[in-house]
């Protein structure tokens, strides 16, 4: 088991952080290291980042067996506490064209990947009566065009996320989620072209105006894995720039 020195009650906090190789999965890996966690990242490939606490073990999160033996490595090696599910995908369609298959390996990632992870972390967590658990959803939950899989499965984080906070709460464990609007990582260039006339559209309709940065979703993330924020759980972040309040144009 990793070494449990310092932090929370005397011990070294543990993060199991998916899709932490790149973007915003990347930028809370980083966050919490600076925190002094020890961190796995749970992904595809192997953690960019060179750091004596931080762990990769690589798994496609959409193939229920592989994450179901990542689980069970996890745990093994690792005495988690804090579960920060990030990796996700969009497979943007209008209705008319969305394949269920789609819908299916969204499921799959975004929700069945969640339960089976803190399913896995859940024994340790009670054994310490604490536990920190955040799920990333979307700005896209309370509706965006061509997101029927993307954001029919980021909003089903919000009601697993308030079930399990009500579960879990006398556990000392805390379940929040963050809700990020547009953030300018590979996930978005994949869909709208970096430097294009839709990127410039995009950001000057945003509240703020402007873009968000991987670094404005690690920071909230930090906020509902802090040891002494066990007073917040069942709770949404939106870190969107205010696009989830939306505008009236009169």
């Amino acid at each position: 088991m990793a070494a449990m020195t310092g932090s929370a009650e005397g011990r070294r906090r543990v993060a199991a952080v998916t899709g932490g190789s790149a973007g915003i999965g990347q930028a809370i890996c980083e966050d919490l290291l600076a925190k002094g966690y020890e961190v796995v990242s749970l992904s595809r490939r192997k953690a960019a980042l060179d750091h004596p606490r931080l762990h990769s073990i690589e798994v496609d999160l959409g193939d229920r067996e592989a994450t179901a033996a990542a689980a069970s490595e996890l745990v093994r090696r690792f005495d988690v506490d804090t579960v920060v599910h990030n990796a996700g995908v969009i497979r943007p369609a209008l209705l008319a064209d969305v394949k269920l298959s789609d819908l299916d390996a969204l499921v799959e990632l975004h929700l069945g990947c969640a339960v089976r992870l803190v399913q896995a972390a859940l024994p340790h967590m009670r054994s310490q009566r604490f536990g920190r658990v955040v799920l990333m959803s979307s700005r896209a939950a309370v509706g965006l065009a061509t997101r029927t899989a993307y954001s029919a499965t980021k909003a089903g984080m919000l009601g697993m996320a308030r079930t399990w906070a009500l579960e879990l709460a006398a556990d000392g464990i805390t379940v929040n989620v963050v809700a990020p609007g547009p953030i300018r990582t590979d996930m978005f260039y994949d869909v709208v072209e970096a430097g294009s006339d839709k990127e410039r559209a995009l950001a000057a309709s945003v509240p703020v105006k402007r873009l968000g940065e991987s670094a404005d979703v690690a920071r909230a993330v930090g906020f509902f894995a802090d040891a002494d924020n066990g007073f917040v759980t069942g709770q949404v972040l939106y870190v969107c720039g205010g696009t989830s309040v939306g505008s009236l144009a009169l």
